[in-house]
């Protein structure tokens, strides 16, 4: 490997001179039979090939992270008069979904907007640069949808959308209801408490549910451009089974054939957040396998271009290590019922991003265990130390799988081709939440007779 396949994407020599190094002092080399074994007629390869170059229209013209493409889907969506054959359905489920809970907040609530007839909604995107307005005359409502699948609010931006709408729409002598949703896909919390909190997860799980009831009155095509769109959403929030079954497969044959993979990835292109990642994390990456930073330890799970998930060794003990098993997260990240996970974030510049640390319950089978779960962590958040800790609301409703509860658990990054930058991001990061992970792991012991010991 020559510094010249790294030197456009890194700008630090330091980690470049690493890698080399690394690559320059690994002794083995693959025999053509090891090759062999690995890429011709392996099904387990040809599986997860084709998984990875299956056709989705909004890949190819790589418009999954594009913030206003998704507005532009969800407004045909939204709209009772498009195309799609959903009628209001699509409206009202989304609607009710955001307002679920909000039964107190002085507002409209899920059961008026189910029980009400939205079939005279307009539908307007970029309306005075609200992302998608929806008014229904005849109800004297309307609603205002801020969209962030990557970017953040700005502050006063969610207040002065509702002004403009009052100012614009509501009728002499009678009062404009108007309601806000701020959709996101990390699970921000909206700075006006007049918006209703809805995430990209939610469409996940209702959105099949009509494609299913509806399954009569909309047409082929239709159903086929909804599951590649569900396809690009469930990546973005990690609630693709198949996906998830992929990394399952991927790491099967990772084990089955470390040494020519590894000779692979060794001699093959790194990410710059992959390299700041080797920084902090040193030790090797395999499955399960304990890295250290800073002298404290972490339980390797997987890494992509952008993502680096692990687990808090002190959690993975508390939880009874790998000879547990917990229904329902077998195939999810490392198998436990919490996960941990950095992820780089590119502007749409391509220059600045930021990076974030999540973690994240799991879809524990048992409703009551992973209920309890989450209020145990929530009930931290009442020490000052830990403010940094908050659900959405119904997070621990029947039927949830997934639910997220850092905040505050981001870094700007000025250059995304900076893997000093990246690196020092990271060790800010697990600085400012390493109190977090000794909280929680003091509270997980209580859990382990949830698991089944594969010991017995």
């Amino acid at each position: 490997m020559t510094e010249s396949r790294f030197s456009s994407g890194v700008r630090s020599k330091n980690a470049t001179r690493r890698i080399l190094e690394f690559v320059s002092h690994s002794q083995y080399v693959p025999s053509h039979d090891d090759l062999e074994n690995l890429f011709v007629n392996n099904e387990k390869l040809d599986r997860v090939g084709a998984y990875l170059n299956r056709f989705n229209p909004i890949k190819t013209m790589q418009m999954e992270g594009m913030e206003i493409r998704h507005s532009a889907i969800l407004a045909w969506l939204l709209d009772p008069r498009e195309t799609h054959g959903f009628g209001d359905r699509f409206l009202k489920a989304f609607l009710c979904e955001a307002l679920r809970g909000r039964s107190g907040s002085g507002s409209l609530t899920a059961i008026e907007v189910s029980q009400g007839d939205l079939r005279d909604a307009t539908i307007r995107r970029e309306w005075r640069n609200i992302d998608i307005f929806i008014l229904s005359p005849g109800n004297n409502w309307a609603f205002v949808v801020e969209n962030k699948f990557h970017s953040k609010q700005r502050e006063g931006q969610l207040h002065s959308y509702i002004g403009k709408v009052k100012d614009a729409f509501e009728p002499k002598g009678e009062e404009l209801i108007v309601c806000g949703v701020f959709l996101t896909l990390q699970e921000e919390d909206p700075q006006d408490p007049r918006y209703a909190p809805l995430r990209y997860a939610d469409i996940c799980d209702f959105l099949p549910r009509l494609i299913d009831l509806e399954g009569q009155s909309i047409g082929q095509e239709v159903k086929v451009f909804l599951q590649h769109y569900l396809e690009v959403i469930k990546d973005a929030t990690g609630m693709n089974e198949q996906r998830n079954e992929m990394e399952k497969l991927a790491r099967q044959l990772y084990r089955t054939h470390q040494k020519v993979l590894e000779f692979v990835m060794e001699h093959g292109a790194a990410t710059d957040f992959i390299i700041a990642a080797e920084m902090i994390f040193r030790e090797v990456w395999e499955s399960g396998n304990i890295v250290r930073a800073s002298d404290v330890n972490y339980v390797y799970s997987h890494h992509t271009s952008n993502i680096f998930s692990f687990l808090p060794e002190s959690w993975s003990k508390a939880l009874g290590g790998s000879n547990h098993s917990w229904e329902g997260c077998q195939n999810w990240w490392a198998g436990y019922p919490l996960i941990c996970w950095f992820q780089l974030f590119e502007g749409g510049d391509g220059g600045k991003g930021y990076l974030r640390l999540f973690a994240e319950v799991g879809p524990i089978a048992k409703h009551e265990v992973r209920r309890r779960l989450i209020d145990v962590i929530k009930s931290l958040s009442s020490e000052e130390s830990l403010k940094n800790i908050r659900f959405q609301q119904g997070a621990a409703d029947a039927g949830k799988k997934y639910s997220k509860f850092f905040r505050n658990n981001n870094v700007d990054i000025q250059d995304v081709h900076d893997a000093d930058e990246i690196a020092k991001a990271i060790s800010a990061l697990l600085t400012r939440f390493g109190p977090y992970f000794d909280a929680i792991s003091a509270r997980l012991p209580d859990f382990r007779s949830y698991a089944l010991d594969e010991r017995d």
